[in-house]
């Protein structure tokens, strides 16, 4: 039996450009090895993916080209979206900053720019008509629980089946900097969501959760692919958004009310996230076999000299991010074409 391969992709705002040009390299290298112009989305079973993850997840996941939408992105093509669009999403104008400093009033950023590149991108295309599964996050703030979107329940259920412009919207809908995502499935059931990187930022767990019920052999119509996979039946490959370490001292917020913690307490939540999956996979691949375990892997690039902001779309911090994916592609070649080998061995 073959494994699933798994892609799961962090949030992290603007920075989506990172684990996009790693993404890139291993296209790029797939493609060479097997001889083939298939895209990345092609290459894995299973794509996951939080807020900018899940945007390249929809995009990845894109079904061939209609009329309505630019589809089916390459890695590639899916990164430079980022570099053209992303200044124009994360604007803010001068008017903006003088009536609401710090977001106090109302959010950050208008989605209508958001909304109009979804529109571009995306169509009409419905989830149930992506490519492969996936599971895209976003919180129910009315209902108060996580909301994932699956294209396997896409299929079989139209109450679980949306336009993917609204899945897109929703798993990006990022408190304090867009307002939420009212959305409807395609029964017409209404749902107010927010950004996933509130509860999984890293969603590689969530993947985990949902690969194990999955009939991937029927899914896939592949025989050799297995049904309900257990941890030694999988390849995970998890990247986030750069790592982010800055330090809050003690002095600072000693006596900080609720304006002062908004900043670090996002920025907090989101990074302990990312590393508690990663902490509960480790334990979970550690008690398989020699083999086994070292099909799990968490690729969190340093961000050098880009800084972490997730809104920073300034020219200088955009370039500064696409050279923090180059460098560690230059540095982890090496790891990069294992994980290109693995992937073709479970096609």
């Amino acid at each position: 039996m073959k494994k699933i391969s798994i892609l799961s992709l962090d949030g992290g705002g603007i920075r989506g450009i990172i684990p996009g040009v790693i993404l890139t390299y291993i296209e790029k290298q797939l493609q060479k090895q097997d001889n083939s112009k298939q895209k990345i989305g092609d290459y894995f079973d299973f794509i996951a993916g939080t807020s900018t993850g899940g945007i390249l997840a929809c995009a990845y996941l894109m079904p061939n080209p209609d009329e309505q939408a630019k589809a089916h992105y390459s890695a590639e093509q899916a990164v430079q979206l980022y570099l053209q669009e992303g200044h124009d999403i994360f604007k803010e104008n001068i008017l903006d900053k003088i009536i609401n400093p710090w977001s106090l009033v109302t959010e950050k950023y208008s989605a209508g720019t958001l909304e109009k590149n979804f529109k571009e991108l995306f169509g009409h295309t419905l989830l149930s008509e992506f490519i492969k599964p996936c599971l895209i996050t976003s919180y129910d703030i009315t209902s108060r629980n996580a909301h994932f979107f699956t294209s396997a329940d896409a299929k079989t259920n139209d109450i679980e089946n949306f336009k993917v412009i609204d899945v897109a919207r929703s798993t990006s809908a990022a408190p304090t900097y867009f307002e939420p995502a009212r959305v409807q499935s395609v029964t017409g059931q209404i749902f107010n969501l927010i950004d996933g990187g509130v509860f999984a930022n890293n969603p590689a767990l969530c993947a985990y959760a949902e690969v194990r019920k999955l009939p991937f052999s029927r899914l896939l119509n592949d025989p050799k692919k297995p049904d309900a996979p257990s941890a030694k039946d999988m390849l995970i490959l998890s990247i986030g958004t750069g790592t982010v370490k800055k330090p809050y001292h003690f002095n600072d917020l000693k006596n900080a009310g609720e304006i002062k913690w908004i900043e670090p307490i996002i920025d907090i939540l989101m990074s302990g996230n990312s590393e508690t999956v990663d902490y509960q996979l480790k334990q979970i691949y550690g008690t398989l076999s020699r083999k086994d375990e070292k099909d799990y892997y968490r690729l969190e690039p340093p961000l050098h000299e880009a800084l972490s902001d997730m809104d920073n779309a300034t020219g200088v911090n955009v370039e500064h991010l696409r050279q923090a994916g180059l460098l560690f592609v230059e540095k982890n070649q090496p790891l990069l074409d294992e994980i290109v080998k693995k992937i073709l061995a479970n096609q």
